[in-house]
């Protein structure tokens, strides 16, 4: 049987430099191909520099290594993006139009497309948003995730190609700093008490929202790959869930570890973009079809999140 050949883009971010290592363990360094916009310090696969608003480089990558499955993970994220909403609008849906393009003239026969949290609006259960909520994003970044699932929908019914997707809580990471996100406070709040700094969070204390730490959304996003054709029943994205919670217990979990960690609350123009998302979400449908099934607590995740940072600044300490 033969090995797919994977395109990452965006192997640069949170997700895909975490992605990047996960898939060359899983189908070897030779099959995976990392992309963005700048060569990172290391790699553990081959690199290839590409801007993917230019669809002609795109689609010489995909030829040049008879690409079989790309997992696009380049966007501009829901709080940078409101300094610019029409550039977050043109940049994330151009991209993705590129390979969507690109996949059905070269005939790559998987395509994994992160959508968020983010498509989710007014009108939504905010105690647990379901699957087929009406979605009424606030942000630019929501609103171009949001007509992203139904262009998915539509190449899939129209061209037959094989589109799968996930919407992402916020993203609990070691790995790379925070890009620019809403739920971003979640992983900065790790790295200050860990380098033994106060921390400000720019959310109130109560502001519960979905979250889910990074080797369950690899899992995840792997899972959903590999699972049977026939058993991916839903084309928009699939609504996923790890863990759900607020400013002041993940602050309870750290101060078990630091207790003299301090946290204070100013919340800004993020918290409103916060109070427009549900605070947790029904993935009946992942765990239905392809079994999903989350590992990471909150406990369990501060405590694995504490001894990675612990371990990566000591490693720069001594280099």
């Amino acid at each position: 049987m033969a090995i797919d050949n994977i395109l990452i883009i965006g192997s640069n971010g949170q997700v895909g430099s975490a992605l990047v290592h996960y898939l060359c363990d899983i189908y070897g360094e030779n099959h995976v191909i990392a992309s963005d916009l700048r060569e990172p310090e290391q790699c553990p696969c081959r690199f290839e520099q590409l801007d993917v608003t230019d669809a002609v480089k795109l689609a010489g990558i995909v030829r040049k290594y008879k690409i079989t499955q790309i997992y696009h993970l380049a966007a501009i994220l829901s709080a940078k993006g409101e300094n610019d909403p029409l550039s977050t609008w043109d940049l994330n849906t151009q991209t993705y139009f590129n390979i969507l393009e690109v996949s059905r003239a070269h005939h790559v026969k998987k395509i994994f497309f992160p959508s968020s949290i983010a498509v989710f609006g007014e009108h939504v259960n905010r105690e647990k948003a379901d699957q087929w909520s009406y979605l009424m994003p606030t942000t630019a970044y929501g609103l171009s995730k949001a007509a992203s699932e139904n262009w998915s929908n539509y190449y899939h019914i129209r061209y037959g190609l094989d589109i799968r997707s996930l919407r992402y809580p916020g993203i609990i990471s070691y790995q790379s700093m925070p890009g620019g996100g809403t739920t971003d406070y979640a992983v900065d709040i790790y790295h200050k008490a860990v380098l033994n700094e106060a921390f400000t969070c720019f959310l109130r204390e109560d502001s519960t929202l979905p979250m889910i730490y990074i080797d369950d959304a690899l899992r995840a996003t792997v899972n959903l790959m590999e699972a049977p054709e026939k058993q991916i029943s839903i084309r928009t994205s699939y609504n996923l869930s790890g863990v759900s919670f607020s400013p002041e217990e993940i602050t309870a979990e750290i101060l078990k570890i630091y207790p003299d960690f301090s946290v204070s609350y100013q919340p800004d123009f993020r918290q409103k973009i916060a109070d427009s998302w549900p605070k947790s979400i029904d993935d009946a449908m992942a765990r239905l079809d392809w079994g999903w099934n989350p590992e990471y607590d909150l406990t369990k995740m501060t405590k694995t999140m504490i001894e990675h940072l612990n371990e990566k600044y000591q490693l720069h300490a001594h280099a």
